[in-house]
Parts: structure tokens; C-alpha cells; sequence
């Protein structure tokens, strides 16, 4: 499949002009760029495998590794990424998309060295498994930097958990007023040595770097200590041993490994995808809290916002002790950057770090505590490189990328809807329903037109979040809304208050 650009006449225009390192510098440029548009999480799910093979005749061939990866971008995103490359050059007027096999005789045209952040996301893996499945025995690499066998037992019907990092342990974790009620939880659910379990299933939620998976990883060293039985998973391991699992019919034997564990720790459950995979998720979960084994489970949201999860699965993660772990603050911030900085000075005793610097990285860098661990590198890079002292210049220096280019607000549509319906007296549910009184029309027809303009989500997307809905819905609400602000101050006010309190 091709898509055409909008101006005629390039299509017969060559392609020499930008050939070689020129065509590598503008693919790097064009994945960054959508990196930087459509955020980490959708860039790592869709974008991060998608290769340009070669320019030619105003077309850029490019390369996908699954068909299911290629119908989805050809479906939502290729317009974006023709204009998102015509913009770098302006020769492209086509993008053909394929398949690439195992051993494609074309070779890509090599990008930018891949960074931890580019790496593909737990579905986009899901995909690469599902379309290739290697047989029984294969080694299959589920996460960056970690090689593993494929399921064992009777042809793959076993179940191994992904390894626990044995730098994340309770020890190690820094404790602050933000975290405080989520490690007190952690701790009592690793150390419980009674009859059945606490909490049940204890539930995390958090943004990224602020020390969900920390406590993931110290629940499963302190309960291994102890005696019991526990599978760390990350969703991409379940969801793969599952597949796994129906491919070589050993569903049965998959399912009874996992029940019969003490405690499951299941990691970044967001990720699960599939109708059927989801419905092994709510079974398992169901078969061992009722069978009083703990569960402990993360996500980037509360329970209640997993839409892609049956509502009784919802209702079940709800059900036990959900804990939302907030912000770092400035001590808190200080108290991690102390301990980085104490960690590395173990292996580079000549690193030094004032406490005035300490103090300007801990206030400066204020979203997550991985950008404090990326300040602390930056650091001692220059202090290795270059043989000369830490000061607060270099320090302004090192860090200027982490304090001035933070990603802007990411906005739910879930913000959007639960905003909106608030500020009109109706429930979220009513804007999610089919009812089409005159009362719940306008907030849905406002909130679909704050999706499209806020978030980066495509028109079909929307739909799906709104109950459902045809992408021509949408369409039209964001088309009349848009007439109706123009033609009405009052309601011009309204939704630019609206915006305003989500920008926030």
C-alpha cells in the first residue's frame, strides 16, 4: 500500500538528490521528530521497528516486521509520517509500506544508534512474537539487554518469570512523603508469613521513574527470601507466554503453572492487549486471590482507568488496596540524588559533587527520578572526560536538556471526559452512552473536539474511547464545535476555560 502526497507532480521527481548519509540523516530526523509528537509510548508501540529501506522516484520504501504492525500504521498514522518526512524532504510523495521477512534481501538503511527509550514496547514485541512464533526450544529476546529461553516444559507450557534486578531492593529504594504509604504496603505484603494474603491484590499506580518497579522488584527479593513462591512479570512476558501457550496447546499447563505460585508481581499491566489474553488476566487473578495467594500489580493508572480491561476485571484490581504514588518533592529528590551520587563515588572515588550543585540538580530537575540518575551520568562524564571539577556552570551545562526540553502536559482523554462532564452535570458515563438528548449531545460533542485539539490521538481512536463510535462521529462533533466557537463568544469562553484548566 502507497499513500500520495497532496502536491502533484512530485512523483516523477528522482530521489538523487538525497541518497546515502543524507537519506540516514533525514530518517534519524523523521523518528525523532515523531518521538517528540506523538510521545514515548506510542512512538516505542508502533514506530520504534519501522525502518526506511531505500528513496526512489519520490518514493520512500519502508519496513515493518509484522502485518499487523503495517495495517495499524497504514490505518492511523501513515498521513502523519508523509507529511512528517515531506517536511524533511520535499521529494517524498509516496510511502509504500511492506513486510519485511526474516532474511530480507533489501537491508535498511541504518538509523540512529538505539537508545533504552527507543526501545519497542511490550505490544509491539507481543506483535513480532505473534507473527513469527519461534518454535519450542528458540531463545527469543522479551526485554532489552536480556536473553532468554522461550516458556519450557512440555512444549512451552511452563512459565518463567522475567529476573528481579538485584540492584532494586527495599535497601535501595528512598523513602520520601510521596512514597511512604506505597513502600509501608510493600513491605508488609513482602514479609506477611501468615495464612493467606494482605491487601489483596495490592495495586500501584504512578508516572514513569517514580519507583513503581522499584517496589515491584523489592516485593519479589524479600518474599524469595522468605520461602515463597513468586513470578516477577513484565505484561509482554504474560501476554507472550500465553500465546505461546495456544500455539503449541499447552494452554492448560500454563495456566496451572501460574496458579500455583504464592505471589505474582505483574508489572505495567497498561500493556495487556487482547480479548483473549485479557480474559486469561481476569481469570487468573480471580483463581488466586480467591485461592488467597497475594497479588501485586503496577500500572501508569488506577484500575478504574484500564478501559481496555473487562469491567469486572476493573472492579476486581479496585477491590484492594489501590495506591498512588505521587511526585518526587525537593527533599525527596535531594535525598535520591544523594544516594546516586554516594553509589557511583563507590566506583569513581574521585567524583565529587558540592553540596550547592547537589542542591541546584535536586530543584532544577523535578519530573522523575530517572532524569536525576541521568544527571548524576552527565556528571560524572564531564568529571571523567575532561579531568576537571564539577561547578555549577558545568553542572547548568550538563543537564540543560533535561530541564528545558521536558515532554509539555500529556492530557487524557479520561481528564478530558471526566472534566468536561463535571462542568456540565453529567456523569462520564452519560457521555459514553447512546443517549442523544440535548443535555449530553453538547459536553460530548465539546470533549470529543478537546480530544482531537489536546491530544494526539487519531479521529478513529477517539471514537473507540467515546463507546465506541465511528470515526465520522467525531468528525463531525469537532467540525461543529469548531463552527459554534466562532459564531458564539459565550460558548468560545467555555471550552477556552476548558483548555485552560486541562493545560494546567
Amino acid at each position: 500500500m502507497h499513500v500520495d502526497g497532496s502536491v502533484s507532480g512530485n512523483a516523477e521527481m528522482g530521489m538523487s538528490g538525497v541518497s546515502g548519509p543524507d537519506t540516514v540523516a533525514a530518517w534519524a530526523r523523521v523518528k525523532r521528530r515523531l518521538r517528540a509528537e506523538l510521545g514515548e509510548d506510542v512512538f516505542a508501540s508502533w514506530f520504534a521497528r519501522l525502518e526506511l529501506v531505500e528513496v526512489l522516484d519520490g518514493t520512500a520504501r519502508l519496513t515493518v516486521p509484522t502485518r499487523f504492525l503495517k495495517s495499524w500504521i497504514e490505518s492511523h498514522y501513515l498521513d502523519r509520517v508523509l507529511t512528517t518526512f515531506r517536511s524533511e524532504v520535499e521529494t517524498v510523495s509516496r510511502l509504500d509500506v511492506s513486510v519485511r521477512g526474516p532474511s530480507a534481501a533489501a537491508r535498511p538503511v541504518p538509523s540512529a544508534p538505539k537508545t533504552a527509550s527507543s526501545a519497542a514496547s511490550p505490544l509491539a514485541r507481543l506483535q513480532a512474537a505473534g507473527s513469527a512464533m519461534p518454535s519450542h526450544g528458540d531463545a527469543m529476546s522479551l526485554t532489552d539487554g536480556e536473553s532468554a529461553q522461550a516458556p519450557r516444559g512440555e512444549a512451552g507450557g511452563d512459565l518463567n518469570g522475567a529476573p528481579l534486578d538485584n540492584r532494586l531492593t527495599f535497601a535501595s529504594f528512598v523513602v520520601g512523603r510521596s512514597n511512604a504509604l506505597a513502600h509501608a504496603a510493600a513491605e508488609r505484603v513482602a514479609r506477611h508469613d501468615g495464612q493467606g494474603a494482605l491487601y489483596n491484590p495490592l495495586y500501584f499506580h504512578a508516572g514513569v521513574g517514580l519507583g513503581k518497579t522499584h517496589l515491584l522488584h523489592g516485593i519479589g527479593h524479600a518474599a524469595r527470601e522468605s520461602g515463597r513462591r513468586v513470578i516477577y512479570l513484565t505484561a509482554d512476558r504474560f501476554m507472550y507466554g500465553f500465546v505461546n501457550a495456544l500455539k503449541t496447546q499447552n494452554a492448560l499447563a500454563f495456566k496451572e503453572r501460574l496458579r500455583a505460585i504464592d505471589l505474582l508481581i505483574l508489572d505495567d499491566v497498561q500493556f495487556i492487549q487482547g480479548k483473549s489474553i485479557q480474559a486469561e488476566f481476569g481469570h487468573t487473578i480471580n483463581a488466586l486471590i480467591d485461592a488467597g495467594r497475594q497479588v501485586v500489580v503496577a500500572s501508569d493508572r488506577p484500575p478504574t482507568e484500564l478501559e481496555a480491561l473487562e469491567e469486572r476485571v476493573r472492579s476486581r484490581l479496585a477491590g484492594g488496596l489501590v495506591v498512588e504514588i505521587g511526585s518526587l518533592d525537593e527533599q525527596l529528590r535531594a535525598s535520591i540524588l544523594s544516594a546516586r551520587l554516594a553509589a557511583v563515588q563507590v566506583s569513581h572515588p574521585n567524583f565529587e559533587v558540592s553540596p550547592t550543585v547537589a542542591t541546584y540538580v535536586a530543584r532544577a530537575i523535578t519530573a522523575n527520578g530517572r532524569d536525576l540518575e541521568g544527571a548524576v551520568n552527565r556528571l560524572l562524564a564531564h568529571a571523567t572526560l575532561t579531568g576537571t571539577a564539577v561547578t555549577m556552570e558545568t553542572a547548568e551545562t550538563a543537564i540543560r536538556d533535561l530541564v528545558k526540553n521536558r515532554e509539555p502536559k500529556r492530557i487524557k482523554i479520561e481528564d478530558i471526559q471526566k472534566l468536561v462532564a463535571s462542568r456540565y452535570n453529567v456523569s462520564r458515563s452519560d457521555i459514553l452512552s447512546e443517549r442523544r438528548t440535548a443535555a449530553v449531545v453538547k459536553p460530548r460533542q465539546i470533549a470529543m473536539y478537546l480530544s482531537k485539539v489536546l491530544t494526539l490521538r487519531s479521529l478513529p481512536e477517539i471514537g473507540r474511547r467515546f463507546g465506541g463510535r465511528d470515526h465520522t462521529t467525531v468528525l463531525h462533533a469537532v467540525r461543529k464545535i469548531d463552527k459554534l466557537i466562532g459564531e458564539d463568544n459565550v460558548l468560545n469562553d467555555e471550552v477556552e476555560l476548558l483548555k485552560r484548566m486541562l493545560q494546567d
